[in-house]
């Protein structure tokens, strides 16, 4: 049986290629491997149920500046899909705390910057009222969490392709945990969509 940790969780969502990366090796910031499954039926679902009960977004700094420079021009854009237009809205009204020990000012409204560990800024947060802290595709943020046994949920969304090299999201030393799946989907493309809650 799952039992749930009181008040706020913190949930992280990652895409991952079936052999274990997140990005490609030669070209980390290049993200058209996902794009065919990432405007799947299963993966806008996937993340609508991530995001509906969220209230603050964690992001690190290079995820922030993509996700806040692409997703606010969805809203209102012809033929977008209900489903993104929804995330869309709720990343710009969402809380957002950016990790960034570069930064000094958000240019982005309703974010503040944390130049600390990320395991110490979600223990801020929870101790705070409010939602879901949803930590969206930022591999190092992600990977601190889970280093430190910070993370409640788990989601993933595996697509079906090899990378064949490049970083991998789950690295050799992390604390032994138990997890119990929650929820599982697979879609178009064989996009398969799976969420774990941690077990303690």
């Amino acid at each position: 049986m799952t039992q749930q940790s009181t008040g706020r969780r913190v949930v992280t969502n990652m895409s991952l290629s079936l052999d274990g990366r997140y990005a490609r090796q030669d070209d980390p910031v290049d993200m058209s491997w996902v794009m065919p499954y990432a405007v799947t039926d299963v993966a806008r679902d996937h993340l609508t149920s991530l995001w509906q009960p969220a209230t603050t977004a964690l992001l690190g700094r290079v995820n922030a500046e993509g996700f806040l420079g692409f997703w606010p021009t969805v809203i209102g854009m012809e033929g977008a899909d209900p489903r993104d237009e929804g995330f869309a809205k709720w990343l710009v009204d969402a809380d957002k705390v950016v990790l960034s020990s570069t930064l000094r000012e958000a240019p982005w409204e309703r974010t503040t910057i944390a130049d600390r560990p990320a395991a110490d800024v979600v223990d801020t947060l929870k101790a705070d009222e409010g939602g879901d802290i949803l930590v969206l595709s930022s591999a190092s943020v992600i990977k601190a969490l889970l280093a430190a046994d910070k993370v409640d949920r788990l989601a993933l969304t595996i697509f079906p392709v090899f990378l064949g090299g490049g970083p991998r999201l789950f690295d050799d030393g992390l604390p032994a945990a138990q997890w119990s799946l929650v929820r599982q989907a697979a879609g178009e493309h064989g996009t398969l969509s799976l969420v774990y809650d941690r077990v303690r």
